[in-house]
């Protein structure tokens, strides 16, 4: 493609853009950097002034004015939200005499799940975008810009451009072709498949499961599920990241890729989670309750998911961030990726020698874990 003709800049808002454009260019298909999820992130106030996420999308133009490619972008103030830790590294380089924040993050906000972060029409306008991230960054005085659950197939195009990678673990569910919950309970060991089959009897007992979607999912629901989701946030993160509009947006705007689970006793709703669609995966996102029942968080958030993934035909099951207890049901250590450009030169060598040292030990700890799986073994 020629690029003499090509603009890059930097954007108010991912409202800026129009949506079908946008959409076009998310390939292969992602609900979280899709421009309704995003728009709904900064039109509910969930980023933007005062968050500490300020959006600062890249895009590509023609002379048209035509979109051609886009970074999700956003100034940063802190690394909250973002489920990649780098507290050592500003750490370090504020004892060193430097200024770590504000960083620019490439990300999907608060949502730690694999997509595509370079969105191109072409892929010649990788190192453009890239390009342009860095003069962002060097033009604002950012410390540094990092992409964040990259797909696996993107993770070149960082390198090429002299990004340094960086590797993680999380615990997905894969589909082997199961036609009903019970061919996957098949592949686990016989005591497994025993202590599975005992927690959802355990976990359901009195209660009601429900699945929600698209128009059937009321401010009702969602004002249910905004309780459990401020109990959750106020425990983990001390105050909750999305704000009470930001649900309603996402329903209105994508509820057919929404699937929340409500499990009712009676007619009160005690415990949700919330999950969404893609092409080939769902994604659990957030979970909570206002009573506590035994196993019910593995139900709704692990069991009930593979249930749809496998009704679906979806070939995964991201289940979030952490979380080691996934490995006991059937959940399976993956590695996830994110690519980090560094200005200052030496404190690049620095980050670049430690995640040498740090990419070995995560391949050794996702062989330990890969053996440490709940299916039968020599099958």
């Amino acid at each position: 493609m020629s690029t003499s003709e090509l603009t890059v800049r930097i954007a108010s808002s991912v409202g800026s853009f129009d949506r079908d454009a946008l959409n076009a260019l998310v390939v292969p298909d992602n609900p979280f950097v899709s421009h309704e999820f995003l728009t709904a992130m900064e039109d509910s106030g969930s980023v933007g002034l005062g968050t500490g996420w300020e959006p600062a999308p890249i895009a590509i133009t023609d002379d048209a004015g035509q979109l051609l490619a886009a970074l999700p972008s956003y100034a940063k103030g802190h690394s909250q939200g973002e489920y990649v830790f780098d507290h050592s590294w500003a750490d370090a380089w504020h004892r060193a005499g430097g200024r770590y924040y504000p960083k620019l993050q490439i990300a999907a906000p608060f949502t730690p799940a694999t997509g595509p972060r370079l969105l191109l029409s072409d892929p010649s306008l990788a190192p453009h975008l890239l390009k342009g991230a860095e003069t962002v960054c060097l033009q604002n005085r950012m410390s540094s810009a990092h992409a964040t659950f990259i797909t696996p197939e993107q993770l070149p195009l960082f390198e090429e451009a002299g990004w340094l990678p960086r590797a993680d673990i999380q615990f997905h569910w894969v589909n082997r072709g199961y036609a009903t919950f019970d061919d996957f309970l098949a592949a686990l060991s016989s005591r497994k498949r025993k202590d599975l089959r005992k927690e959802r009897a355990a976990a359901v007992e009195g209660l009601t499961i429900r699945h929600l979607t698209g128009p059937d999912i009321r401010e009702e629901h969602w004002d249910a599920f905004w309780v459990f989701y401020q109990d959750t946030g106020a425990r983990k993160w001390g105050s909750p990241y999305l704000t009470r509009e930001a649900f309603s947006l996402l329903g209105e705007r994508m509820g057919s890729r929404i699937v929340l689970i409500l499990a009712y006793d009676g007619d009160a709703a005690i415990a949700g989670a919330l999950n969404f669609v893609g092409k080939d995966a769902l994604y659990g996102r957030y979970w909570g309750c206002t009573r506590e029942v035994r196993f019910l968080h593995f139900e709704l958030c692990y069991y009930q998911a593979i249930e749809i993934a496998i009704a679906r035909g979806l070939a995964r099951v991201e289940a979030g961030a952490q979380g080691g207890h996934k490995l006991a049901r059937g959940y399976e250590p993956v590695q996830t990726l994110s690519a980090h450009w560094i200005a200052d030169p030496g404190f690049r060598s620095a980050v670049a020698d430690f995640l040498e040292r740090e990419r070995a030990g995560v391949a050794s700890d996702q062989l330990y874990l890969g053996g440490r799986t709940p299916f039968r073994k020599g099958d």
